[in-house]
């Protein structure tokens, strides 16, 4: 049994580590330099600014997040210990609930998290060659159907 729930100043080193495992385990293309220079963003950036909520288990562990900029989902990361078990799922279910029909860019090397929302009913709107920062990660852009 799992819980969404908004997320707390108290959650951010909890979230920041299971982003860092999420990272590591499913985007090979960026290398360990890539995710050091990162981590201010996500911890000081991502983790504050955004809509954060919290995937927990019944225990209140946190299991994953996401982080919604209006209808867009700019982050959503499950622990890897913990990925394939719906929670994922639960979580844009709960986005679209909030949100309506959501937008979501995934980088392009990174085919399983594409196969995920294309899974969830989202198609491809677009593509830029870099990610909103300019680096050299193609980002593949989806929305969902109203």
């Amino acid at each position: 049994m799992t819980q969404i729930r908004p997320a707390t100043p108290a959650d951010r080193d909890a979230l920041l580590a299971i982003w860092l495992r999420s990272v590591r385990a499913t985007h090979a293309f960026l290398t360990e330099a890539d995710i050091t220079a990162l981590i201010p963003a996500v911890r000081d950036g991502a983790l504050v600014m955004l809509e954060t909520w919290v995937l927990a288990d019944e225990d209140g562990q946190s299991l994953g997040f996401m982080g919604l900029d209006g209808a867009k989902l700019e982050a959503l990361f499950i622990d890897p210990g913990h990925a394939g078990q719906g929670g994922g799922t639960a979580m844009v279910n709960h986005a679209r609930v909030l949100k309506g029909p959501l937008t979501v860019d995934v980088n392009e090397q990174n085919p399983n998290a594409l196969g995920f929302y294309l899974a969830k009913g989202f198609v491809v709107t677009g593509r830029s060659e870099t990610d909103g920062d300019g680096r050299p990660f193609p980002l593949i852009h989806l929305a969902m159907n109203a």
